[in-house]
């Protein structure tokens, strides 16, 4: 294996993560990304590891998957912060999950009985008891869901950790060159195309987002089924009385936009995130702007004196299913790592662990076996 080359397709967290695994074992891997790596969707993100508040009972395989990838976050975090020698800012102060009105109690009553039914740990709160915990949150909330063991990661500090410890590493990044073509013959991979001219790999790695399935010389037939789904979002300033400390989701029945405030440590506050299939446009709306500022008011009134410090939006990569693709294809030598949709940071060690594991030894283990490609195809 040392021998042999190695092609990453797609440098944010996911992409990142794998070369990271796979340098540490000496493989000689690079990374090729079509602009700057980890500044597209790895950079919109919020940073939210979040699968109890994010638990649905009709994708019991993704809630595991999203709860194993939470218990090697730990883990993970100390290799990484050791290996690149900075901060990720990682922080468990959890979660909590209110509502404003009767409406709005009813839906969690039903969030939290599923929750239950599969076993999550979480707590119901009356408002006046998570307004103990948030004092900054308004005197409407009338109940809430606390998921202890959510947790968050500041993503945009851990795509330059990644990026760091890749390099650290013996890695080999060529950003703003993007993939023209990957050559397939006789079912198997010879190697990738870009600007520059051919490259010889003995194994490709696809991780290129919701551009994944734009990526020439794929067979139609197991084309990623990826989708961009477009997510506004914004940073604000936080100032004294007027911070929270843990992740706050607001469930509102009555609007299309559930926000989330996510507090950082050096004091910016993150709204998001609106959902929209609207391809590859990345534009700001006015819809979009006003459905966050009304749902961060509504849950923190005094967001509504803190400076707007910067506004965005990001394509989340959602599969069919909207679970990610793992693993082998039909074509011999060629992995996809793709399609994580709203949980990408939240996957990225446990994807980065299984992927590398998988070039290492040829074996597709149970962990990421559900989420092969050929559960698409007929």
């Amino acid at each position: 294996m040392k021998n042999k080359e190695i092609s990453i397709i797609g440098g944010g967290v996911i992409g990142l993560g794998i070369g990271w695994q796979l340098t540490k074992s000496c493989v000689d891997v690079t990374i090729y990304d079509s602009a700057e790596a980890g500044r597209a969707a790895s950079w919109a993100a919020a940073g939210m590891l979040a699968p109890l508040a994010e638990a649905h009972t009709e994708e019991p395989e993704l809630l595991k998957l999203g709860c194993d990838s939470l218990a090697l976050y730990p883990k993970w975090v100390n290799e990484l912060e050791s290996d690149a020698e900075m901060s990720v800012g990682f922080r468990v102060e959890g979660t909590h999950i209110i509502g404003l009105e009767s409406d709005d109690t009813h839906q969690l009553q039903h969030l939290y009985q599923a929750q239950q039914q599969l076993g999550l740990q979480v707590h119901w709160l009356s408002g006046g008891e998570v307004r103990e915990i948030e004092s900054a949150l308004s005197p409407r909330v009338s109940a809430a869901i606390q998921c202890e063991s959510d947790y968050q990661v500041d993503n945009r500090l851990m795509v330059n950790a990644l990026k760091t410890a890749y390099l650290k590493n013996g890695g080999v990044l060529n950003e703003n060159n993007p993939i023209e073509k990957i050559h397939v013959k006789d079912c198997q991979v010879g190697g990738i195309e870009t600007r520059e001219g051919f490259h010889r790999s003995d194994i490709v790695i696809l991780s290129a987002g919701c551009w994944s399935s734009q990526i020439d010389g794929i067979p139609d037939s197991i084309r990623p089924p990826v989708r961009p789904v477009k997510g506004q979002m914004m940073a604000l300033q936080m100032e004294e009385g007027i911070s929270i400390s843990s992740v706050i989701r607001s469930v509102r029945a009555r609007y299309p936009t559930n926000v989330y405030l996510v507090p950082r440590t050096d004091g910016r506050l993150i709204i998001g995130a609106t959902s929209e299939e609207m391809g590859f446009d990345t534009r700001l709306t006015v819809g979009g702007m006003f459905e966050l500022l009304r749902g961060a008011w509504e849950a923190v009134p005094g967001v509504y004196e803190l400076p707007i410090l910067e506004t965005w939006a990001g394509l989340r990569p959602g599969s069919r299913d909207n679970a990610p693709i793992l693993g082998k294809t039909p074509i011999e030598n060629l992995i996809y790592a793709t399609g994580h949709y709203r949980n990408g940071i939240l996957l990225t060690p446990i994807t980065a662990y299984e992927i590398s594991k998988l070039v290492l030894s040829d074996v597709t283990s149970d962990v990421i076996a559900p989420f092969q490609i050929d559960r698409f195809l007929e």
